[in-house]
């Protein structure tokens, strides 16, 4: 179906595809795997059409090709979903579907009723029963990412690439998703599949192809292969996963809330948020633990001044009451928050690793209203060297590199605040098994430097892996609280799943 030959590509000296020559088959899912940086999502954007300049050949169904833009890719019949999805939210599920392809009536006008008519006949073929005409920012995740399949199969796509389509969907939805794979499997596409969670790839994957540092390591089919064997391909050593050692008591609490809730807005008697409270020690990781819609982001939104209007209760830090009326004054007092989604709101995409790195700290770098350069220059190379970041250098854009060390520059971002409280909302989301240890590692050593940290995690062995304490969260409240060595993972489970009526 798709060949590719002798594929390399370069960005400002660096080589993150070397000689890599593959083949995709009709009807079979190919897992491609490998750590950050392996060069996964680089050689799926040249397949697609992102891309447009390299060095090697593409050949589809037999004959080379080579695309000018993803529409080109798209036409001939090669999509690709994603990790961030490609959506608007402020248009219908239809008009998302036909956007850039909007069919017209013979007088050059939206043929509105046709476009309904295909986008319900294909939400019908992928099981997902919404109307066509809601917004796509009224959906779930997981419904998005149906949404993302449904404008691939709309152009009858032969090659659909998914790029971490998991990450941020809940297990009954991956389920979906699954059982959307097998019928295009039947229907004899050829699926490309990123994933770092190795377990779902025994799932649905019927070869694996492993990337490593830019090159092809090894591919073969999956039957038969073993997550470790995986594992020591893509990093090429063993990797054992390290626990968390029992820390040593610390009875000073530097950071606490009681009684905080957060109301539902618009609907009056409902809340987001009802009755939380805690406290963090110094040197002490709490895990938060909870399914999707339990409320974890929003307590961390609402603990660092995002909703500063609607929220009640009291948050104290160093034993001292505060009140935040935003982020900054959230700052000010010693918190810092890495998001969930660091390229929507952690980084600047555009702008280089310096620029990011310094973005929280803007007034220790100037004076008298010019910034240093010499300044910025020291703090970004402390960080990039304390962290080992990965990057050509601090002029390289935090676009081009990949998902672990964006992550460690919204870290490095943060921790030049000089926190006391640092908390981590998903720290490891999209990221590969070495990148996670090496964040467990960090993480593992600003709590052993005195900083109280707050790690909120889908993931419960990386909980388990990183926590001195574990909360859980359902519906909005703390349903659990245990020290890490009560935290087995069927109790978490138990506590974390809503109570049916």
């Amino acid at each position: 179906m798709l060949q590719v030959k002798n594929i390399t590509k370069h960005f400002s000296g660096v080589t993150a595809l070397d000689n890599i020559s593959l083949e995709f088959l009709p009807g079979q899912v190919h897992a491609i795997i490998g750590e950050n940086g392996a060069g996964k999502s680089t050689l799926m954007k040249i397949l697609s059409g992102v891309y447009t300049q390299y060095e090697g050949d593409i050949f589809y169904k037999g004959h080379k090709v080579h695309f000018s833009d993803p529409k080109a890719a798209q036409e001939k019949g090669i999509s690709i979903i994603h990790q961030e999805l490609n959506l608007v939210a402020g248009l219908s599920i239809t008009e998302n579907i036909f956007l850039g392809r909007e069919l017209l009536t013979r007088i050059g006008l939206l043929n509105k009723a046709a476009m309904r008519q295909q986008a319900s006949a294909l939400l019908a073929r992928l099981k997902l029963r919404v109307n066509p005409d809601t917004l796509v920012g009224d959906l779930k995740v997981g419904q998005q990412q149906v949404v993302e399949i449904a404008k691939a199969l709309l152009v009858e796509s032969e090659v659909i690439i998914m790029d971490e389509p998991s990450s941020a969907i809940s297990e009954s939805e991956t389920t979906v998703l699954f059982d959307i794979i097998a019928g295009l499997k039947r229907d004899n596409k050829a699926v490309v599949y990123i994933s770092h969670k190795l377990d779902e790839l025994f799932k649905i994957a019927d070869r694996y192809i492993v990337l490593r540092d830019g090159r092809l390591i090894e591919e073969g089919p999956m039957k038969g292969m073993q997550q470790e064997q995986l594992i020591q391909k893509m990093v090429g050593r063993d990797l054992q996963v390290l626990r968390r050692q029992a820390a040593e008591t610390n009875t000073a609490t530097i950071f606490s809330v009681e009684q905080l809730s957060l109301p539902r807005p618009g609907k009056t008697g409902s809340f987001i948020l009802k009755d939380i409270s805690f406290s963090v020690g110094k040197g002490e990781i709490l895990g938060i633990f909870g399914l999707m819609g339990a409320g974890r982001t929003e307590l961390l939104e609402t603990i660092f001044g995002l909703h500063a209007r609607r929220m009640t209760g009291l948050i104290k830090v160093k034993q001292q009451p505060v009140s935040f009326k935003n982020p900054y004054d959230a700052k000010k007092a010693g918190l810092a928050l890495v998001p969930e989604d660091r390229k929507k709101d952690g980084l600047v995409p555009g702008l280089d690793v310096q620029t990011n790195i310094g973005l929280t700290t803007l007034s220790s770098m100037e004076t008298m209203g010019w910034l240093s350069k010499r300044r910025e220059t020291d703090l970004s190379q402390k960080y990039i060297r304390e962290l080992h970041i990965k990057t050509a250098s601090g002029r390289q854009l935090v676009k081009d590199l990949s998902g672990g060390n964006q992550q460690k520059i919204v870290l490095a971002k943060w921790l030049a605040t000089q926190p006391v409280l640092l908390m981590l909302d998903e720290p490891t989301r999209g990221i590969d098994i070495h990148a996670k240890q090496e964040i467990y590692h960090l993480v593992r050593q600003l709590a052993g430097q005195g900083l109280g940290i707050i790690v909120v995690s889908s993931e419960l062995p990386e909980i388990l892996a990183i926590a001195d304490r574990v909360l859980v969260m359902c519906e909005g409240k703390i349903k659990a609280s245990l020290p890490i060595h009560e935290a087995a993972e069927e109790v978490l489970l138990k506590a974390a799943i809503p109570l049916t009526i």
